[in-house]
């Protein structure tokens, strides 16, 4: 195992294996091996761990540049202190990696408000398979230079090159935070109280519905809508006068958990965690969609209900593979997320590539002629 400790021993290392012909297994901390396609045997094995450095910190011009084998735990709390965040909200935050997160591109919650990691990276140092370094972006936020770059690496799990730095803009934090759980009868119902919430002038960070299996973790058989809204005291007190209005008192009498976020953020870990054959499936749809996808789930199921995201957990993973394909044609996309990594194999786990794969298939093969690089990884089609 190869751990280079600067971005020129990350680029060296890669040209060497790729001038001899020898395929890559690069990585992280590897916390999202069961995530995406395999992790195939590979001649050289190189981690980025070592590339652990907080290279340049402006918290007066919230920017941030990091190493990419920094913890991502390291990361927000670095930033925490100067009451400023990096609000993807990724599951694994606690032994992920800075690189890890953005080359899955994971994200959480407060998407619907903040966005992606492409939103959030406004710069990027990555090492190709030519021993070269490559600076796409900058430290200025406004700065666009060269960003198309940073971005195709981005959920590219890395088949096309080794992240060694990540540049962020930075948020501040809200003033205050204020969450709110509220459980309905029927999916209907918490699918009507959502519309209303977007339609009104309330501008929440997160708003994610968790179907009964789902909530039973809160000691609930209903469908639970949870709320986090944040900013000043004036402004999240107008949610409970809103959301009284808009869903009767029990909205602001509800009972909320002080660890509702991190639950649900660490729900595919937990549930993957306690089902050693389990597979959690993601599905993007529309809004108007989301309603009838979420339906279409019997286990535990958490949808980003602001943004059109919903999370499947399956007890097994041939579960979760008969649905997607039963999915095929109703849904848009949708991949097997995580799969225990002997069943990858034989699972499609992406049976329904949109029409911009044969671009990324030519991508892969500019940055990586002789498919030498974490083969497989990006759901067994690249």
């Amino acid at each position: 195992m190869l751990a280079p400790r600067t971005p020129a021993e990350l680029a060296a290392a890669l040209g060497e294996a790729a001038a001899h012909g020898r395929t890559i297994g690069l990585a992280g901390n590897s916390t999202k091996r069961l995530m995406a396609g395999p992790i195939e045997p590979a001649d050289v094995a190189i981690t980025t761990s070592a590339l652990s450095r907080v290279l340049q910190y402006e918290p007066h011009d919230l920017t941030i540049s990091v190493e990419a084998g920094l913890p991502w735990r390291e990361l927000t709390c670095l930033a925490a202190q100067n009451r400023q965040m990096v609000p993807l909200d990724p599951p694994f935050a606690d032994s992920a990696t800075v690189g890890g997160v953005i080359v899955s591109n994971c994200s959480g919650p407060r998407r619907r408000l903040y966005g992606t990691a492409r939103d959030l990276v406004i710069g990027m140092l990555f090492a190709t398979l030519e021993g070269k370094l490559v600076q796409s972006g900058g430290m200025v936020v406004k700065n666009v230079a060269g960003l198309d770059m940073a971005k195709l690496m981005i959920g590219s799990f890395g088949t096309l090159a080794g992240i060694a730095v990540v540049n962020f803009k930075l948020l501040p934090a809200p003033e205050t935070e204020r969450s709110f759980l509220l459980p309905f009868e029927s999916l209907a119902a918490a699918v009507a109280v959502r519309d209303q919430i977007l339609a009104s002038t309330l501008q929440p960070s997160a708003v994610d519905l968790l179907n009964p299996a789902a909530g039973a973790q809160f000691s609930s058989n209903r469908w639970l809508l949870a709320i986090r809204a944040g900013g000043n005291a004036a402004s999240v007190n107008r949610y409970e006068d809103d959301l009284a209005h808009i869903a009767g008192r029990l909205a602001v009498e509800n009972d909320c958990p002080a660890t509702l976020w991190p639950d649900i953020e660490s729900f595919t870990p937990r549930f993957l965690h306690d089902h050693e054959d389990g597979a959690v499936v993601r599905v993007s749809c529309t809004l108007k969609d989301l309603e009838s996808v979420l339906a279409s789930f019997d286990g535990p199921a958490i949808a980003r209900a602001g943004s059109g995201v919903c999370y499947a957990c399956f007890a097994q993973a041939d579960a979760a593979g008969a649905w997607l394909r039963g999915a095929v044609g109703r849904v848009s996309k949708a991949v097997i997320e995580f799969s225990p990594e002997a069943r990858k194999p034989a699972l499609d786990l992406w049976p329904s590539p949109s029409g911009d794969f044969e671009i990324m298939r030519r991508v892969k093969s500019l940055f990586d002629p002789s498919n030498l690089l974490n083969r497989g990884r990006l759901y067994r089609r690249i």
